[in-house]
C-alpha cells in the first residue's frame, strides 16, 4: 500500500470504523520503527485519544499491521522510510528527511515519539520545527549495549533530541538514571512509567496446565541481544534429563536490528529439536496460556512486555539479572533471575521451576497477576499521555 493510499484509506476508517464522526482538536503523531509496536502497545493510548477528539496519525513503516491501524482504530497512516539495521548516513540521512517533511506538513500539535530511532530522528525534527514532543524510552537498544564511536555519536544525538523534549517518559528507574549520568537530560522533565501498560481485561488469569509436558514459551524478537541463543543452549541441556519438556520459541524472523538471527540459523535449531520454533503470532495469548513458565534472558530491557503479558495472565517468569527485566518481576515471589548470557544459569532456573510442586508454581502465577492489576494497569500510561498533552495547552 502506498503511502497516499494508506492516508486515503486512514480517512475512509476515520469515516466507517463505528466511532462516530470525530471534531478533531488537533493532529497527534505517534512515530515509531513499526507499525506492529503502534498497534500491540499503544492501542489504549491511541483509543484515548480519538476519545478526546484528536486525528491521530501514526508514521511507521508499512508492515501488516499497517492496516489493523487504520481498519480497527481509525486513525491514519503514513508510511516512514526507517531500517532499523541500517547505520548508512544516506539512508539515515533520507529517514531524518521523510520524519520533518511529513511533519512540516501535517503541523500536528503534539507527537509522542517510540523505539530509539524514532525518539532521535522525530525529536531532532520537531525541535527544528517547533513542535512540541515527548520521548519514549522504551528500552536502551543496541545504542547503549554496544560501545563503538558510531553508537556513542547515538547517544550524543539522542540527548539533544532529549533535551527539546516537553517530557521523556522511561519505563524504569536505572535507564532513568543511567541518561541522567550520561548527560542526555538536562532540564527535561521526566516520568517513570509502568511499561507500556497492561489491558488487564484483554489477558486475563488462567490456572496452569495440570499436565505434562511442563513448558517454557519465549515470545520475543529473534535477535541475539534478547538472549535467544541462550535460551535454545539452555533448552538442550535441560532435555538431557526432561526429554519431554516442551520449549516454545515465538517472534518474527528478519528483525531490523543488527543483532537479528539468521533463518539458517533458527533452521538448525529446528531441525536438531531443542526448540518449536512458530514464528510471529498474532495472538500470543493461547500460548501462554500454555505454558507454565515464560523465560526472557534478554541482555537489558525497558519493560519487558512479554513478562507483563504472561504475569497477567498468571505466568511466572525466569529473566536475566538486568535494568527493565529485574524490574519486571519481584524475585523468588513472582518470577526468577539468571545470570545475563549464561545458558547455565537459565538452565539451572529451568530445572528450579520443573522440580516445584504445582501449588507452589501457581502461588507464583497468581503473586504475579496480583501485581499487573495493583501497578501495571495501562490506565496510567493512558493518563500520563493526556497529562501531557493538557499540560503542554496551558504552557
Amino acid at each position: 500500500m502506498s503511502r497516499d493510499e494508506s492516508s486515503n484509506k486512514a480517512r475512509e476508517g476515520e469515516r466507517t470504523s463505528g466511532k462516530g464522526p470525530i471534531t478533531a482538536v488537533g493532529i497527534v503523531v505517534l512515530v515509531s520503527n513499526t507499525s506492529w509496536y503502534l498497534y500491540n502497545f499503544r492501542r489504549g493510548t491511541i483509543v484515548a485519544l480519538r476519545s478526546a477528539g484528536y486525528r491521530v496519525v501514526a508514521l511507521a513503516p508499512e508492515d501488516k499491521y499497517s492496516r489493523n491501524l487504520v481498519e480497527e482504530l481509525g486513525i491514519a497512516h503514513l508510511s516512514l522510510p526507517m531500517d532499523g539495521k541500517n547505520t548508512g548516513l544516506l539512508g539515515e540521512s533520507k529517514s531524518l528527511a521523510a520524519v520533518a517533511n511529513i511533519l512540516r506538513r501535517l503541523k500536528p500539535s503534539f507527537v509522542f515519539n517510540f523505539t530509539v530511532k524514532a525518539n532521535i530522528y522525530s525529536g531532532l525534527a520537531c525541535r527544528v520545527l517547533d513542535i512540541p514532543y515527548a520521548n519514549n524510552v522504551s528500552g536502551l537498544g543496541t545504542a547503549f549495549l554496544h560501545d563503538s564511536w558510531l553508537y556513542r555519536r547515538v547517544r550524543s544525538l539522542y540527548g539533544v533530541a532529549n533535551c527539546g523534549a516537553r517530557r521523556v517518559f522511561f519505563q524504569n528507574r536505572e535507564d532513568h538514571d543511567l541518561f541522567v549520568s550520561h548527560g542526555l537530560l538536562r532540564d527535561t522533565p521526566t516520568m517513570v512509567l509502568p511499561g507500556s501498560g497492561m489491558d488487564i481485561n484483554r489477558f486475563t488469569f488462567s490456572p496452569l496446565p495440570a499436565c505434562v509436558p511442563f513448558t517454557f514459551v519465549m515470545i520475543a524478537r529473534l535477535l541475539g541481544d534478547k538472549g535467544v541463543r541462550e535460551f535454545v543452549q539452555a533448552a538442550g541441556q535441560v532435555r538431557v534429563t526432561h526429554p519431554n519438556s516442551r520449549f516454545l520459541l515465538i517472534g518474527p524472523h528478519g528483525a531490523s536490528n543488527c543483532t537479528a538471527i539468521s533463518k539458517a540459523e533458527v533452521q538448525r535449531w529446528q531441525s536438531a529439536g531443542l526448540v518449536e520454533v512458530l514464528g510471529e503470532q498474532g495472538d500470543v495469548r493461547p500460548f501462554i496460556e500454555t505454558a507454565h513458565v515464560l523465560v526472557l534472558p534478554s541482555y537489558r530491557e525497558g519493560m519487558p512486555r512479554t513478562v507483563l503479558e504472561a504475569a497477567a495472565m498468571g505466568r511466572p517468569a525466569i529473566v536475566s539479572n538486568v535494568p527493565g527485566c529485574r524490574q519486571a518481576i519481584v524475585a523468588d515471589r513472582t518470577g526468577w533471575l539468571c545470570e545475563v548470557k549464561c545458558a547455565d544459569s537459565l538452565a539451572l532456573c529451568m530445572k528450579k521451576c520443573m522440580a516445584m510442586p504445582h501449588a507452589e508454581l501457581q502461588a507464583a502465577g497468581k503473586a504475579a497477576r496480583a501485581r499487573i492489576e495493583e501497578e501495571f494497569d495501562e490506565r496510567i500510561v493512558v493518563k500520563a499521555a493526556l497529562d501531557c498533552l493538557t499540560e503542554c495547552k496551558e504552557s
